[in-house]
């Protein structure tokens, strides 16, 4: 497999990814359930996507494994400031070290929020201060599993909370499961460096 650069991930990004209608007009439009996470990508010489593990006490979501992100403030200019002031906030990811290279399509969650994953380029030797009362683990998911055609896998799962049965996607990882909004944002980057979308 050849190895996946900065320029490679950058072209793979700059084509966009949402029709006519922009993402912050949809966002004005949602009254509060605009959302937005980082996809960090570390460029060692084998690119891995930067992901945590939420606290278990947190209210939404907790213990799944996510994008450091949440709901967008209303001072925040642009899905763009939202993404990395949460995970400024989250994991002590420095904005400054951040290069944002694009966005992948909207995603609607479950619980009703509209996401704008915004992509960005990590350097290798950046030190990350997880916040503990957010955070209970720093994982990362190498980008060759992303260019794997045979990856996610289809798995049929009971949705927490005594929900109904689902066909969810689920991404390999040797100590977590990777599912809901998680895998569907890691399947639309997936697609793109595949040359798939």
């Amino acid at each position: 497999m050849p190895l996946l650069t900065a320029a490679a991930l950058r072209a793979s990004l700059a084509r966009p990814t949402t029709p006519a209608e922009s993402a912050e007009r949809v966002e004005s439009l949602l009254d509060g359930l605009a959302a937005a996470v980082l996809v960090p990508i570390i460029m060692e010489p084998a690119p891995r996507i930067l992901l945590t593990r939420r606290a278990d006490h947190l209210r939404r979501h907790g213990g799944q494994v996510s994008f450091p992100g949440g709901r967008m403030d209303p001072a925040d200019p642009s899905p763009e400031s939202a993404a990395l002031r949460e995970a400024w906030e989250e994991v002590g990811l420095d904005p400054s070290a951040v290069e944002v290279i694009g966005r992948l399509p909207l995603h609607e969650t479950g619980t009703g929020f509209l996401v704008t994953p915004v992509v960005g380029l990590v350097p290798p030797d950046i030190v990350l201060k997880p916040d503990a009362s957010e955070v209970a683990a720093l994982l990362s998911l190498p980008i060759s599993v992303l260019l794997d055609p045979a990856q996610p896998a289809r798995r049929r799962m009971k949705l927490p909370g005594g929900g109904e049965w689902r066909d969810i996607y689920v991404w390999p990882h040797d100590d977590h499961y990777i599912w809901g909004a998680t895998a569907a944002i890691l399947l639309s980057l997936a697609r793109r460096l595949r040359g798939e979308a």
